[in-house]
């Protein structure tokens, strides 16, 4: 098996820095995560006002509760 490696006929070894960043990316559907939490679909919020008024209202909500998650998190980076 040794006259193998002398060939180059060995396992591919991939090295990676034990300290190396990984980022992982989540694609986030706010509107599909509002509608599984109000349990309305696409066709109540076209045919009902108050179904789209309520969604319309999450929506709004989250995006206020994610700016302030991002703007905590710039603080704690700018203030350690």
């Amino acid at each position: 098996m040794s006259e193998l490696g002398a060939l180059g006929l060995s396992k591919i070894q991939l090295r990676r820095a034990p300290d190396s960043d990984v980022e992982l990316v989540l694609v986030q559907r706010p509107l599909e995560r509002i509608l599984s939490f109000t349990g309305y679909s696409i066709d109540n919020i076209v045919d009902n006002p108050i179904a789209k008024h309520a969604v319309i209202g999450y929506y709004k909500l989250s995006r206020q509760v994610q700016r302030r998650c991002e703007i905590v998190d710039l603080e704690r980076q700018w203030n350690p």
